[in-house]
């Protein structure tokens, strides 16, 4: 079973993402942050659950999504570490997953 480690990067971004959802919606924002820390929580017993981004066909990130959310991961032997949180309309850049 692997640990889920969330870097500060993906809790901001996701922070960032509630926060706008929230002026509209306070309950629709509670509701995502529940249900993307839920399907993440899947990844302990299921990791490579996650598709692989198609940006990325040949790389070691992974991706779930929880619109209107891409959350992207990657694995080692122990762990699975959330690097970033993007809404789905935007673009992949590489920097964005950095080089953890």
């Amino acid at each position: 079973m692997a640990e889920v480690i969330w870097t500060e990067p993906a809790l901001q971004e996701l922070d960032a993402i509630a926060e706008y959802i929230a002026l509209d919606n306070p309950a629709a924002a509670r509701d995502l942050v529940q249900l993307v820390f839920d399907k993440t929580e899947r990844l302990e017993s299921f990791p490579q659950s996650g598709r692989i981004p198609p940006e990325l066909p040949n790389s070691v990130y992974r991706e779930v999504v929880v619109p209107p959310c891409r959350i992207f991961y990657r694995q080692d032997e122990r762990r699975v570490l959330i690097l970033y949180v993007m809404r789905e309309e935007r673009q992949l850049r590489a920097y964005m997953l950095g080089s953890s």
